[in-house]
């Protein structure tokens, strides 16, 4: 997971309107990973939608937040971090299951997360390529979904990436994907994704 610098805030005001893809929704700042603005068309199609690519910070442990590997970049799982912080902790659940004391995120807010989790994950491949335009096709989403033990809705959630790849990469976003339910994310997140994207 990598945390975006408080410095560069992507900030969806409802998370809801992130995976529907409003732009009003969202407040970016005007620096780029690279500090080179929206130079390419996939990011003025994230920008179309309100949304901006946040730095990519240092990795808080033993990992980085991509590698390339032939004509591949492989990123690491990605938390909904936006300015910083995690808006949202707990368990994905609809409410109708588990205890009442547990934190617990709607189905509805999770997917939004998810899809930040996607922008991060985009931040992450520009990180190492450098342009988001090289991207050929995402072959490939992972999405895990810290799920109440009654929650069987996690392709649901993860939709909320896989719309958004699509939105910003069209033909190029459609990819194979896995949804996993677990007990627990990092920092009791309530959704992590990574991808594999195919790069020229």
């Amino acid at each position: 997971m990598s945390t975006p610098s408080e410095a560069t805030p992507a900030t969806p005001a409802n998370p809801e309107n992130v995976a529907e893809g409003t732009a009003a929704s969202t407040a970016g700042a005007a620096g780029q990973t690279g500090g080179t603005g929206a130079s390419s068309a996939v990011e003025q199609r994230l920008a179309e939608l309100g949304l901006t690519l946040p730095d990519v910070a240092a990795p808080v442990a033993a990992y980085v937040p991509a590698v390339i590997s032939g004509n591949h970049v492989y990123t690491s799982g990605q938390l909904p971090f936006i300015n910083g912080k995690l808006e949202a902790t707990g368990k994905v659940s609809t409410g109708s299951e588990g205890a009442s004391d547990e934190s617990t995120v709607s189905p509805e807010a999770a997917k939004a997360y998810a899809a930040v989790c996607a922008v991060n994950a985009l931040a992450a491949v520009k990180s190492v390529i450098g342009d988001l335009d090289r991207i050929t096709r995402i072959v490939k989403v992972v999405g895990f979904v810290s799920s109440d033990p009654s929650f069987t809705g996690q392709p649901g959630v993860i939709n909320g990436a896989s719309e958004l790849l699509g939105q910003v990469l069209g033909d190029a976003g459609q990819h194979a994907r896995s949804a996993v339910g677990v007990s627990v994310l990092p920092l009791d997140s309530p959704v992590e994704v990574e991808l594999i994207a195919e790069f020229a």
